[in-house]
């Protein structure tokens, strides 16, 4: 059975969750309130007003999964009007602004099916790549309430083997060799034929979860057991990829919206990544190419997004090699490389999903080159004794720098964001320059 945690609010508002706000409380329905015409509110009850229409209810959201970049999503949906549900299998960072939240096993159908049913949602966003697809395939059956990105997106993000089978064979889109395996046996005779070194990854999953790098034979059997046992999904079939030289690893966020005259997308500049060590991801916008790459990064994040559907960002994985560009992966949600459009557009990740979701206008307009580096920690993390003030002073003393703390570790299962440092520049050199700074100081708190 799920737990559900609500409170009510007064109009406009959003405070944090306390203790004595979540002992089950139940929504108040709005009242409508007549329009200003000039006249007293008070009024004699001979003067003839005008009949008012009670306003269009406020849309509700459900967010299936609600970790730290969902809180950053839900404050989005809120700041244009939503009121948003915020869901997930403990009680996560969403929940502490959501309107409403509840704790359930999202992987399992009958649990989501009976809150979709509880709260009837007009748009129910995945947030998570742990969710019972099968289920929401049924809710989008119905009619009445809209899945979004869409249904086929969300199903096939958990399943690397059909994405990569729709990319490949259906799309025709470049990608490096690969090859998918059911056992460590079949993973051994793929290593024989492919050669080292082998990325290695579960078929399901959150990206980065469960991989492994097979340098020699003894590599085989313990990623076997990493890939399979990764994750809340149970599964036996990894997928297996050559390692090859590349320039760059880029995210090409790509919003697909719907408007009058049918289905678009939208590029943002390419934003450049790269992980330094285990425990912090570099991310600059915008990560210069060339224009035969640039078109090539553009046509294949379009025929990706288009063949999935639906509405919101995706983050679209490239390498890149000179001229050539090759799909490696694409997020039907936004991401930990897209929080450097926190400083770098005029509209972040979350703003625009938000938007595109509610079928909003959205722009993808760069204001400034910027940088971010995002620090994990993993179950040994623990807070320092530093003095959280002075590490802000040192860390936001940089020039246009700006960060954002995550929850202490030990919250949340590891690896997990501790916090982001974020810096702008003149140009991209000087922001990764800066940010990097920023980053250093940040982690003397962890």
């Amino acid at each position: 059975m799920s737990e559900s945690i609500e409170d009510v609010q007064p109009a406009g508002e959003t405070p944090d969750l306390t203790d004595d706000q979540v002992d089950g409380a139940e929504d108040a329905p709005a009242e409508a309130k007549p329009a200003d015409n000039g006249q007293d509110a008070l009024q004699p009850a001979e003067v003839n007003t005008p009949e008012v229409k009670p306003a269009e209810p406020a849309a509700t959201v459900l967010l299936l999964g609600s970790g730290d970049l969902s809180r950053e999503l839900a404050l989005a949906f809120q700041r244009l009007g939503g009121v948003v549900v915020a869901a997930d299998r403990y009680y996560a960072p969403a929940h502490g602004v959501a309107d409403r939240s509840a704790v359930i096993k999202m992987n399992d159908a009958e649990e989501l099916a009976a809150l979709i049913e509880r709260e009837k949602p007009r748009y129910v966003v995945a947030e998570s790549g742990v969710i019972a697809a099968d289920a929401l395939i049924s809710v989008a059956e119905r009619g009445d309430i809209e899945v979004l990105p869409a249904p086929r997106s969300i199903r096939l993000s958990q399943d690397r083997e059909g994405l990569r089978r729709l990319a490949s064979d259906e799309l025709g889109l470049p990608t490096v060799p690969f090859w998918f395996a059911g056992s460590a046996e079949e993973l051994t005779a793929v290593a024989e034929h492919a050669g080292f070194p082998l990325l290695v990854k579960p078929v399901v999953g959150a990206q980065r979860d469960g991989e492994s790098v097979l340098l020699r034979p003894d590599d085989i059997e313990p990623a076997w057991q990493r890939a399979t046992t990764a994750g809340h999904i149970a599964h036996n079939r990894v997928l297996a990829e050559s390692v090859v030289e590349v320039e760059y690893e880029i995210t090409m966020l790509t919003v697909r919206t719907a408007g009058p005259s049918g289905p678009g997308v939208q590029f943002c500049e390419p934003i450049g990544h790269r992980r330094v060590g285990t425990d912090v991801l570099e991310a600059w916008q915008p990560q210069p190419l060339s224009p035969a790459a640039l078109d090539a990064a553009k046509s294949i994040s379009a025929r990706i997004v288009n063949s999935l559907g639906g509405r919101g960002v995706f983050g679209v994985e490239l390498l890149v090699q000179g001229d050539d560009v090759y799909f490696s992966d694409v997020r039907i949600r936004p991401h930990d490389s897209g929080l450097v459009t926190l400083r770098s557009q005029r509209l972040s990740e979350f703003e625009m999903h938000a938007r595109a979701i509610l079928g909003l206008a959205v722009d993808t307009i760069m204001i400034s080159p910027a940088a971010a580096e995002v620090s994990y920690g993993g179950a040994d993390a623990v807070e320092t004794s530093a003095d959280i003030s002075a590490v802000l002073a040192e860390a936001l003393a940089t020039s246009e720098s700006d960060v954002r703390l995550f929850g202490g570790p030990g919250e949340s299962e590891p690896p997990r964001r501790l916090g982001v440092a974020l810096a702008t520049a003149p140009d991209v050199i000087i922001a990764r320059d800066r940010a990097r700074r920023v980053g250093t100081a940040l982690r003397k708190l962890w």
